[in-house]
């Protein structure tokens, strides 16, 4: 039964009581970060600086709340940033689903030696607040988190349901770059792409660059969102400058995980003049890529490609990085024939009651939502590429 103190309107909407929820900007920065330092599996997004600046200001992502399982020892072993069912899909049942956190990977954040006792705490808080599922969206199937929930789940005579599953492009970092692009593209395609670099060296020569310090960074995050807005997310607004608190979040994100070491900023420059820039974040062995911005005067030299074959040669080379994951959609035309690896991604619906009516609602609902919205996300995929063909 829905709590009371979530107000007549939430109770119609059949939203759980996120009143009875700590909100999102409350939980305190200090514990989140050490549980990111001991964290099960690594997702960037997740990071306290980013979120809580995504959470303050970026467009529709504002006001999420929190699970959040506390050990009076260890501290805080587990965090969950949530939003209601209505909020997130319209849909007027109750059940909670992962805040979007302004990047393609919803992963929860567990501490290593205490995930399932974690997954345990958030899913009864979940339960207390009145909800009946979790959805956890944009979660990587095959890592730790998953396994402690799937653990968890199992102890209780449920199960997860995976509701939507892709594969998306990573670079296994541990090899040879070089030899990892021969692999991937093939001499004949490497060969054009150094025609395409010689001929864009004609306007400047050709360097890259890798923002780390502050200093830096605030240069770097600047001509970033100049050359995102400058190409098609610009004239369509969803580039990150096309919006105050777009902008501003990013701002404060990088500059905030600049000091800690966690973001970095690629640039490709022709002579004085940027042609594409990248955003990526790092977390424990894992980087990133998060966002692409190029200058579309250049576009018959790739700078794009170029840009993320100078990052494939970086990460290789650094012996933190184990992997890097580009936050991709699936089938991405850019990234997928560069990096060749591939993790399991999907949308999961986690159950909070055994045989719960309820849940089997939650699911059919969101099946034919997927299925009435589908045609329609092609239609639009079609006519984008259409206009930028």
């Amino acid at each position: 039964m829905l709590r009371r103190a979530a107000g007549a309107e939430a109770e119609a909407r059949g939203s759980p009581a996120l009143d009875a929820l700590k909100p999102l900007a409350h939980v305190s920065a200090a514990a989140w970060r050490a549980l990111s330092e001991r964290a099960a599996e690594p997702n960037g997004y997740h990071l306290p600086d980013w979120q809580l600046a995504v959470n303050a200001s970026a467009r529709g992502r504002t006001g999420a709340s929190a699970l959040g399982a506390w050990d009076d020892a260890a501290g805080l072993i587990g965090l969950l940033p949530v939003i209601s069912l209505w909020r997130a899909y319209r849909i007027p049942l109750p059940a909670l689903v992962n805040a979007d956190p302004y990047g393609t990977l919803g992963t929860p954040m567990l501490d290593r030696d205490r995930a399932e006792d974690a997954v345990a705490d958030l899913l009864q808080q979940a339960r207390r607040a009145g909800a009946h599922a979790l959805i956890l969206r944009a979660t990587a199937l095959d890592g730790a988190a998953m396994a402690a929930f799937t653990t968890v789940l199992r102890d209780g005579g449920m199960a997860p349901v995976v509701l939507h599953s892709y594969l998306r492009a990573c670079l296994e970092a541990s090899g040879d770059a070089d030899e990892l692009l021969r692999e991937a593209l093939g001499a004949k395609k490497l060969k054009e792409l150094r025609r395409q670099r010689n001929r864009l060296a004609e306007s400047g020569a050709v360097r890259f660059e890798m923002a780390r310090a502050p200093a830096d960074i605030a240069a770097a995050i600047e001509t970033f969102l100049a050359l995102e807005a400058s190409g098609w997310k610009g004239q369509r607004g969803t580039a990150l400058g096309s919006h105050e608190g777009d902008a501003t979040f990013v701002r404060r994100a990088v500059m905030a995980l600049a000091e800690t070491g966690q973001c970095e900023i690629a640039t490709l420059r022709a002579g004085e003049t940027p042609v594409a820039a990248a955003l990526v974040l790092r977390h424990q062995d894992r980087a990133f890529y998060f966002k692409l911005g190029v200058d579309e005067r250049f576009a018959k030299f790739s700078p794009g490609v170029q840009l993320t074959l100078e990052l494939t040669r970086h990460f290789c080379a650094d012996p933190a990085i184990a992997t890097v994951d580009s936050t991709a959609k699936p089938g991405h035309p850019m990234v997928n024939p560069i990096w060749r690896g591939r993790l399991a991604i999907g949308d999961v619906l986690i159950p909070l009651r055994r045989r719960d009516p309820v849940v089997a609602m939650i699911r059919a609902t969101l099946a034919l939502r997927s299925a009435i919205r589908a045609p329609a996300r092609r239609l639009v995929h079609l006519i984008n590429r259409g206009q930028s063909s």
